[in-house]
């Protein structure tokens, strides 16, 4: 962890050579399933051990980014509350993002389409790093893909209220920072009760898939470090 610190350290100062950095550490193999199997849900490990290339390859095509952008010395990243609503997603902390559609000419382009829409980021000042390891999730039957995006400035968010009930503005430091992570215990319809990894933030709960992608994103980040 102490290298990690200490990267970050060195680049905030210096954020376009950061982003240089991780552009480099995106071309090369990603952690992948065993970052995502360290914040697996209790409820998903076997499912995520178990799933098929056609589980796979017929979930809906979805995108989310992951914004990089210095903010008081630091690089900071964004993520948002959904609302509370009935559906599998209800409440929880996740990375702006949603599904594929026709008017997007890939997934990296849903990814930025939706972050414009539900958090005002300007697509077109948002510099693509690359993508992770794409991330199957059976309750809401979605393939996602997560993109990496650089900006040269802190946003101004606007949400758009249907889709975001807040914004969490977390410096990337204390993301990965190990004392920030935990387990807790989640109740919903589809499986119950059931223990997680998470990581707590601001008095927030991020678990399931959102954590899964983070893991990788610091593996990816402390494999460079070495």
């Amino acid at each position: 962890m102490y290298c990690v610190v200490m990267k970050f350290s060195i680049f905030v100062f210096k954020i376009d050579m950061m982003f240089d950095r991780i552009k480099i550490l995106l071309q090369k193999p990603l952690p992948g399933r065993s970052a995502h199997l360290e914040m697996a849900p209790e409820s998903r490990i076997e499912s995520l051990c178990n799933e098929t290339p056609e589980q796979v390859a017929n979930g809906r095509k979805a995108a989310i980014l992951i914004p990089l952008y210095k903010k008081n010395g630091e690089v900071y990243t964004a993520l948002i509350k959904r609302p509370v609503y009935d559906g599998v997603h209800s409440g929880q902390i996740a990375f702006p993002g949603g599904r594929y559609e026709p008017i997007d000419q890939d997934l990296t382009e849903t990814a930025l389409r939706e972050a414009e829409e539900e958090v005002g980021i300007n697509r077109y000042d948002v510099t693509v790093l690359g993508v992770l390891s794409k991330l199957y999730i059976p309750p809401s039957n979605f393939l996602i893909l997560p993109v990496v995006g650089g900006i040269s400035y802190a946003p101004d968010f606007t949400v758009q209220a249907s889709e975001v009930d807040g914004i969490l503005q977390v410096p990337l430091k204390t993301l990965f920072d190990e004392r920030n992570r935990s387990v807790t215990t989640i109740t919903n319809k589809e499986y119950g009760s059931f223990q997680a990894p998470c990581y707590l933030i601001n008095d927030e709960i991020i678990w399931g898939a959102t954590a899964m992608v983070i893991n990788e994103f610091k593996k990816m980040m402390e494999d460079g470090s070495k």
